[in-house]
């Protein structure tokens, strides 16, 4: 990444962003770019590159502070200026000559074991699954300890012995000269890479690694209500550590196949119901889809095409909300009529108040043949 890009940019947060948001923004653009979604395009790999560099200067307390700093007191950074212009000898900027100052007062340069590579991955769920909730296995490859050498690179986890420039201890002083006069820090041992130890014979399952590719399966519970925009984090099941730290998360994200009745939105359905043209005007029962089955639902009299009616409490069941139903009436319109129905329907126009009763009656007896219901009764 270039000097001059500002890595709260890149993430999409202020600068007096918590780590909780610095971890939010992270998660989802790594999901937006990571190059498995995006594997013929160059600028979406770029991207990925800058908003991992990005999130591992901001997530570390240390780091972002010294980031910070220089942003604020631009060319402070060394002879080279820059975030991470004290950079070589074991340097890594600002965070050091704090490092330097805390020692001062008899604190002590720890070894930093860096946490694995996050694994971001996408799993295909049918619209009812998604709703309902599920239970699904899945598979990916990782990179796993290796269990050989029990991660530490060397042939039967024991062919290798101690660092003699550090003493096994991982650190050693080192002396720089800065704009503040010499500094005096312990940093991490350029011989043995801050292990402490040096391996002697490498593992040869892993060629020294101390990690090997495999394909992992895990069973994973998809809670009801889960959508595109829902993120289920598996901690501990992304990629092995390469310095002996934690294995990073699995974060799983969710495409959803759409239905062919039902539509949603967060936790509630929506569907069409078509119904008989006589049942609109005259009332009755239909059946009516749900998540489970069908229902019967009762039709006003008089009922408008396009008519909404909602359905407290049967949408979407999930841990903490359960949504509602939104049921729109489609009024089926014949779409020929004999002679006979038009007559009927014409006389239909003049309601129960025509005062011809033998057009009356003809309406009503055509309608009865047609529909089986006498349209004058309740």
């Amino acid at each position: 990444m270039a000097d001059k890009k500002n890595y709260y940019d890149v993430l999409g947060v202020k600068k007096d962003a918590t780590e909780e948001e610095i971890k939010t923004a992270y998660r989802k653009l790594a999901k937006q770019y990571h190059p498995d979604l995006h594997p013929d395009d160059p600028s979406c790999a770029e991207k990925f590159r800058q908003i991992n560099e990005a999130n591992e200067v901001l997530s570390d307390k240390q780091k972002r502070a010294a980031y910070d700093y220089e942003q604020e007191h631009p060319g402070m950074g060394g002879a080279n200026g820059g975030f991470g212009g004290f950079s070589g000898a074991g340097f890594t900027g600002f965070t050091d000559i704090f490092d330097s100052i805390f020692q001062g007062f008899g604190g002590g340069a720890v070894h930093r074991d860096t946490t694995g590579e996050d694994i971001n991955l996408q799993v295909t769920l049918s619209f009812m699954d998604a709703a309902k909730g599920c239970r699904r296995e899945i598979s990916y490859s990782r990179n796993e300890p290796c269990p050989a050498c029990r991660g530490t690179g060397a042939k039967d986890g024991t062919a290798y012995k101690t660092c003699q420039k550090c003493g096994g201890k991982g650190q050693v002083r080192l002396v720089q000269d800065t704009m503040f006069g010499r500094t005096v820090r312990v940093g991490a041992c350029p011989d043995c890479g801050g292990k402490g130890k040096i391996v002697t014979e490498k593992c040869p399952d892993c060629k020294g690694r101390g990690y090997v590719r495999k394909e992992t399966k895990l069973s994973i519970d998809i809670p009801a209500g889960v959508d595109t925009t829902s993120v289920l984090t598996k901690h501990g099941y992304g990629q092995a550590s390469t310095s002996g730290g934690a294995a990073g998360d699995l974060i799983v994200t969710f495409r959803i196949e759409p239905h062919k009745i039902f539509k949603r939105n967060g936790m509630d359905l929506y569907v069409d119901l078509p119904v008989p043209f006589m049942t609109a005007v005259l009332g009755g029962t239909v059946k009516a889809p749900d998540l489970n089955d069908v229902f019967d639902f009762t039709i006003p009299e008089g009922t408008q095409s396009g008519t909404e009616f909602v359905l407290r409490g049967k949408g979407i069941r999930g841990r903490t909300a359960t949504g509602s139903m939104h049921i729109r009436v489609i009024a089926e319109i014949p779409a020929k009529l004999s002679r006979e129905q038009k007559a009927a329907l014409e006389a239909a126009a003049g309601g129960v108040e025509l005062k011809n009763y033998d057009r009356a009656k003809r309406y009503a007896d055509t309608v009865s043949a047609l529909y089986g219901k006498d349209p004058f009764k309740k």
